[in-house]
């Protein structure tokens, strides 16, 4: 990911924050519409409060993508965590995919080419390394 494409990624969160519990509703719809395996995994969820902290942990990663030293072991804790929470390796395509529809439906117009992108680029580089976290290093 490049300077460019992390500033189209912070651009674009700044216009989803006024429209966040909206953006957050309509991304556990999708999710769980492309998924369908995925909504046990919220079964005794408080989905507001879930929503909130989706937001929260997005924002975190957008302002942090000029930090990468101090965010990449953020996610990697974070995936870590989410192992126990029973995700798998291919729930990350259908949280990527339903991410990347809800940008679209959020920001409308501003969704070009180039912030699809770079959002697609910045949520890979974020999947992959919570992927590698969810398993142990080989030695």
């Amino acid at each position: 990911m490049n300077f460019d494409q992390k500033q189209l990624v912070q651009n674009s969160w700044e216009k989803v924050l006024p429209i966040s519990d909206t953006a957050a509703t309509l991304f556990y719809g999708r999710l769980f519409e492309l998924d369908p395996s995925t909504r046990p995994l919220f079964k005794d969820t408080n989905m507001a409060q879930q929503r909130k902290k989706l937001i929260q942990v997005i924002g975190t990663v957008v302002n942090g993508l000029n930090r990468l030293d101090q965010l990449i072991p953020a996610v990697s804790n974070l995936g870590r965590r989410h192992v126990a929470y029973g995700v798998r390796d291919e729930h990350y395509s259908s949280v990527g995919k339903a991410l990347i529809w809800t940008l679209e439906q959020g920001l409308g117009a501003d969704f070009t080419p180039e912030v699809r992108e770079a959002w697609t680029t910045v949520y890979a580089v974020l999947a992959e390394t919570m992927k590698n976290a969810m398993t142990p290093a080989e030695v």
